[in-house]
């Protein structure tokens, strides 16, 4: 193989594919897990707070396998990969709820917690993944990577609504001519994005305002929110929102920018080469700093000093 490629936005080529061919010939008892997270650790594959990265690195070695490049040890156990169906906690009856109406001040002050981190309550957490399971169109499993779980609740403590943040779209035609994108910056700027995959209101919820309303309050501190918990900063947040079934109104509402529109192709295309069809979604944007451009050429985040900025 004389091709270079990028794999978890990570630069891979004949270099790269030697040194994991060689750790798989010198250690053939080492169990998947010991393999990801040595790799991880050679390569110095850590996130912004120095936790190891193996998770990224066993999906690259799955998908080097998936190629014929490599062949992995057999599992041992179940995989303890976050997107393996798992069984739901029972949720509180919810069933004939009574209707939550009026205006924003009804159901004032809202609570916003962020669900994701350990310090989180557990009930928290998995009312959080059981109300997404069960109320939202494309259900939930459990996000990969970076991800930020704002769970929501009337100022009485009855759920309103979930929000999810996670990994950016690896490529998006419309969004990377917003950006000025090239292949070679998007690469190196992607972990930057982060994508809102999930946005639920809940059924029996017809409250005012309170979708756009939401968005306005969580964009204004999730800048922060995955400093803290990542240790690196956001410039900018996208959607997808699939036409012809929603209108997007409250992305607007909330100021995003509609960029363009998908061109009906899954994911699978880049990684298996299938044209699978799927919904044509608008595309929204939602920069989180005014000069959020001045990233990509000055390679630090906007408004921060070269001293300030680590990498």
């Amino acid at each position: 193989m004389t091709d270079i490629f990028v794999l978890q936005g990570r630069r891979f080529g004949p270099a790269e594919l030697a040194e994991v061919r060689g750790l798989l010939s010198a250690h053939p008892d080492w169990s998947r897990f010991r393999l990801s997270r040595e790799l991880a650790s050679g390569w110095g594959w850590r996130n912004g707070v120095g936790e190891l990265k193996d998770m990224a690195a066993r999906t690259l070695l799955l998908k080097l396998e998936r190629r014929g490049l490599v062949k992995l040890p057999a599992p041992r156990c179940a995989s303890p990969n976050r997107m393996r169906p798992k069984q739901r906690p029972l949720l509180p009856s919810f069933e004939g709820a009574a209707p939550i109406t009026g205006s924003l001040a009804e159901v004032a002050p809202l609570a916003i917690r962020e669900v994701s981190e350990r310090t989180a309550r557990a009930e928290d957490r998995h009312l959080f993944e059981a109300l997404l399971h069960r109320h939202h169109y494309l259900s939930y499993r459990r996000p990969v990577g970076e991800n930020l779980r704002y769970l929501v609740r009337a100022g009485d403590g009855r759920p309103l609504g979930c929000v999810l943040f996670g990994a950016a779209a690896w490529q998006c035609a419309a969004r990377d001519r917003f950006l000025g994108w090239e292949s070679a910056t998007r690469q190196r700027h992607l972990h930057l994005l982060a994508n809102n995959s999930r946005f639920l209101i809940l059924p029996w919820v017809g409250v005012r305002h309170l979708a756009s309303h939401l968005l306005s309050r969580i964009t204004r501190r999730l800048a922060d929110d995955w400093q803290r918990k990542y240790g690196h900063p956001l410039c900018l947040v996208e959607t997808f929102v699939e036409a012809g079934r929603f209108e997007g109104t409250c992305y607007t509402a909330a100021n995003w920018w509609r960029v363009g529109q998908t061109k009906g192709r899954s994911r699978q295309d880049r990684e298996d080469g299938r044209h699978l069809q799927v919904p044509i979604k608008d595309i929204y944007v939602y920069p989180l700093h005014p000069q959020f451009r001045e990233f990509w050429q000055s390679n630090r985040p906007p408004g921060t000093s070269p001293e300030q900025h680590k990498p």
